[in-house]
């Protein structure tokens, strides 16, 4: 599987664009459509769920009614965060930290609740990536919590991942049907995306036969970065920057001419538009218009008109899942953390399936140094 980043003897491609670093069965992009194992992003966003991709992400088959059940009982009893653990929570600083490097720490101190932590065999990282699913979204709101001085709620093993995460991230305020179904909808388009770069992070970690919680680590600083998870925060604070539809023409317009990013606009693989955005963008206008703040909306279609028009490039993901999100009542520095609720459960798949047929990355370098270098006294050497 893993035979490391092909070394080619002409030029090499920036950020390996174009480069086959592994073979996988986990999820493709192909003919512009994202499919996670031979399922279309538009099959499984219009009749699964959370719970039955992540179990199709790590099996390679959608489960029967009874495993179905099972897993999600697995992934409900281990809803819960150790006591003696939440302790240590409260002690790492919120305060002007982002979210990010917060969950990154409390992912990596996760392990040390762990008896299973160094076990690298299947089945304990199988039970491993159960807690960890389970665990993460209970993070993210704990650190919600914990930086607001409240109680963190307790979760209801009865109810679905989506549903407890709105239900303690609102502190304890039960969620309504329908914002549960699109946060759930939510999960399902993030939860992989072939090799990206926090997955391939996952994969170069598991290539060591490090441990799983490494991996994840690893996984959740890559994707902090605003060039990957971190992109769909910055959407959400350039929309507020611009503030109304009179100033965004404009507001392209200037950033095209200084040659700056617009945040969620374009993608190194979708050139004829992200079929995640699409589903995402008919959430936007509904949600948008149902909490009575249609101009985000607005702001984001002119957004992506213009830049369509004057270079041809059309959203991805991060675009309208901003706005989604907002509508949702979720703090915007939130929003990368969420990401990690969702991709874990690809990272997971990831890590399996490196597990499963090894051999640890070690691609080379194209020399662009100097050559022939001589070493002389620090006396003779000019300054």
């Amino acid at each position: 599987m893993a035979e490391g980043v092909q070394i080619y003897s002409g030029a090499t491609d920036k950020g390996l664009e174009g480069v086959v670093a592994c073979t996988t069965g986990v999820s493709s992009i192909q003919d512009n459509t994202l499919s996670f194992r031979g399922f279309t992003i538009e099959d499984l966003a219009e009749n699964s769920t959370f719970e039955e991709v992540t179990f199709l992400l790590w099996n390679d088959r959608l489960p029967n009614s009874s495993e179905l059940k099972e897993f999600k009982n697995e992934l409900s009893k281990n809803m819960v965060i150790d006591e003696n653990f939440f302790q240590v929570l409260k002690q790492i600083p919120t305060q002007k930290v982002h979210p990010m490097a917060w969950l990154r720490t409390s992912v990596s101190l996760l392990s040390h609740w762990d008896v299973q932590a160094q076990d690298n065999s299947e089945t304990a990282n199988r039970s491993k990536g159960i807690r960890l699913v389970a665990q993460m979204g209970l993070l993210v709101c704990a650190f919600e919590a914990i930086r607001n001085g409240k109680p963190m709620p307790q979760p209801n093993k009865d109810k679905s991942l989506a549903w407890n995460f709105m239900y303690l991230l609102h502190g304890g305020v039960e969620p309504k049907t329908e914002h549960v179904k699109i946060f759930d909808l939510c999960l399902i388009l993030h939860a992989d995306h072939e090799l990206n770069c926090s997955a391939f992070a996952t994969r170069v970690t598991t290539s060591s036969l490090s441990d799983l919680h490494s991996a994840m680590v690893s996984a959740l600083g890559a994707l902090k970065g605003p060039l990957h998870g971190g992109a769909n925060e910055a959407v959400m604070v350039m929309l507020k920057r611009i503030g109304t539809i009179e100033k965004a023409k404009q507001f392209v317009q200037d950033a095209l001419q200084a040659k700056e990013k617009v945040m969620g606009i374009g993608h190194r693989v979708y050139k004829n538009g992200d079929p995640r955005a699409a589903i995402l963008r008919k959430l936007s206008q509904k949600l948008t218009l149902d909490m009575g703040e249609p101009q985000w909306y607005q702001i984001s279609t002119l957004i992506d008109e213009t830049m369509f028009k004057e270079k041809g490039l059309m959203p991805n993901v991060d675009f309208y899942s901003a706005t989604v999100y907002y509508s949702l009542k979720i703090p915007v520095d939130l929003y990368t953390p969420i990401f990690a609720v969702s991709r874990i459960s690809g990272w997971i798949a990831h890590a399996m399936e490196q597990y499963a047929n090894n051999r640890i990355y070690r691609p080379r370098g194209q020399w662009v140094g100097k050559k022939d270098q001589k070493w002389t006294p620090i006396e003779k050497r000019n300054t």
